[in-house]
This record gives structure tokens, sequence and C-alpha cells, in this order.
């Protein structure tokens, strides 16, 4: 079932429900098209009606039996037919309360792992540590959209000396993400170059595996032969599931996602656009100035 199907659902259990209560309580109700009215109007600026809508709840449809459907339905059909935009503003109303609600999720779920997005000890940090912006990329090297937003890192790193770059290890569509991203925490724990495997591998040619991850290793003078037995170190899950864990309190489901400031920016969004971000990041504190 779509959202306006569910909406037009709940809308029809509200009004029932409404109706069913003045007919309850009312001596003599009115169940005119301008009682009708009246309801929906009532309904619409109610909250906690709303905020029903959007569990796809009906808690005020309860004794609705009291109600023959065969005069309620074409009263209900009437209504709605004569003011069809009645839908779109329920939908407009539930889709700002989804998004409030997803927003104070993600305020207090930034709030709760703040130090393992920003301050984990193993996490791979590009650029100026000590930058007044940071910006996190959640990324898999198997997926094709992080491969064309890598250049835009690569430009950020180039171009601006106070950017703090994070990057996350999330494997999400293969083994063979697994595998690679296993390597990837090994590398970040030793001397060698990340940025220069991290390049190497999205510009890779074919699927990314443990083989290319331990080939690109090898170019930095790390030996495969030390690397591959480390590969299911505990503290190599660790940090793989510390990313896991990260996203699932944000709601992270894709690569790439960014974080800038409190904000969850999922999708490759371009270079321009995060530049854009940035630069608010430095004038007002947010990812987006009002």
């Amino acid at each position: 079932m779509n959202r306006l199907s569910i909406v037009l659902a709940t809308l029809v259990g509200l009004l029932a429900g409404a109706l069913a209560y003045a007919i309850i309580n009312q001596p003599q109700p009115q169940t005119d098209a301008v009682a009708v009215r009246a309801i929906v109007e009532q309904v619409l600026e109610d909250k906690a009606a709303l905020a029903a809508v959007s569990a796809s709840v009906t808690p005020a449809a309860v004794g609705t039996a009291a109600i023959d459907p065969t005069v309620l339905n074409p009263m209900i059909e009437q209504y709605l037919l004569s003011d069809p935009k009645v839908l779109q503003r329920v939908s407009s109303a539930l889709e700002t309360t989804l998004r409030l609600e997803e927003e104070e999720r993600t305020r207090a779920a930034m709030s709760d792992f703040h130090d393992s997005i920003f301050n984990a000890p193993d996490q791979i940090v590009l650029g100026n540590p000590e930058g007044d912006v940071t910006l996190v990329e959640f990324f898999d090297y198997n997926c094709g959209y992080c491969r064309a937003a890598m250049p835009d890192m690569a430009a950020l790193l180039a171009e601006d000396p106070n950017l703090k770059i994070i990057l996350k290890e999330f494997p999400i569509l293969s083994n063979e993400s697994i595998d690679a991203a296993r390597i990837g925490v090994l590398v970040g724990q030793s001397d060698a170059d990340y940025w220069q495997f991290h390049s190497t591998l999205f510009t890779s040619r074919g699927k990314v595996d443990k083989t290319v991850a331990l080939s690109a290793a090898e170019s930095l003078g790390l030996s495969p032969a030390e690397l591959e037995p480390k590969m299911n170190d505990p503290d190599v899950a660790q940090t793989i599931q510390a990313s896991y864990k990260i996203a699932q309190a944000l709601g992270i489901t894709g690569t790439p996602t960014y974080i800038i400031g409190n904000e969850v920016i999922p999708g490759a969004i371009g270079a321009d656009e995060l530049r854009a971000r940035i630069a608010d990041m430095r004038a007002c504190g947010k990812s987006r100035c009002s």
C-alpha cells in the first residue's frame, strides 16, 4: 500500500472515530456535510491526530460500530471529493511530522555516538587533524558511487588546509567488501600511506576483494603474508563493527554517506555541495545556514 493509500485509510478512520465520538456524546448529533467538514478540519488541526496518522494508528476509531457504514462512507467520500486537497494537506503534515521525528532521533544518536564518530582512536584521519571543520565519510570499496565521489574528496584535501576528514570503513555490499575493509583497517594501523591505499583500491578495475587489497598494501611496503592472518583479529572486527553500530543508530543504509556537524548527508552530493556545507559550518556552526 502506498503512502497516499495509508493516509486515506487513516483519515477515514479518524473521521469515523470523530463522528462516533460526536454521536455517542451528543443527544442529537449533526451528520450533514457541514458537520463532517467541521470534524475533518478539527482533526487536521489536532497534533495528536497527526501523530496517530504518522504511526498508522487510529485510536479514535474505537466505538465506530455505532455508525452505519452505509451512511458514513458516502459522506466521507463526498467530503473528500469536494475537497481533494485535504489529502495533500494531511500528507504534507505527515511528511513534516516524520521529518521532525527523524531529526530528533538523529540529534539524540549524534550525541550518544559523538566520540565514536569523531574521536575513535582507530579511525582514519586525513587532512588537518586539528582542522576547524570535520567531514566524515562512510564508504564501501565496491560502491560505484563512492568510486565516483573519490575525486571530490581528493579535491577537498588538496584545496582546504583546515579540513579534517575521517573515513569509516562501512562494507555492506559483499563479503569481498568486508575482506577489503579488514585489510584497510590493518593498513590504517600501520605507518603506510592510507590515502594511497584508498586511492589505489578505488581506481582499480573490477571487484575489490582480499587479493586486490593485499596487492595494494604490498605496493606500500607491507607484507601480505603478515597481513592476511591478522584479518580476523578482534580489534579489526571491532573497528568495522563500530561503523555498523553508528550507522544503525543514525539510520545510515547506503554509501557514500557523509556527516558534517550534526547532519547526516546520504549520497554522492558532489564537491561543490560539500564545499558549500563546509563553508556554512565555518560561517554559522551548521551545515546549512538559514
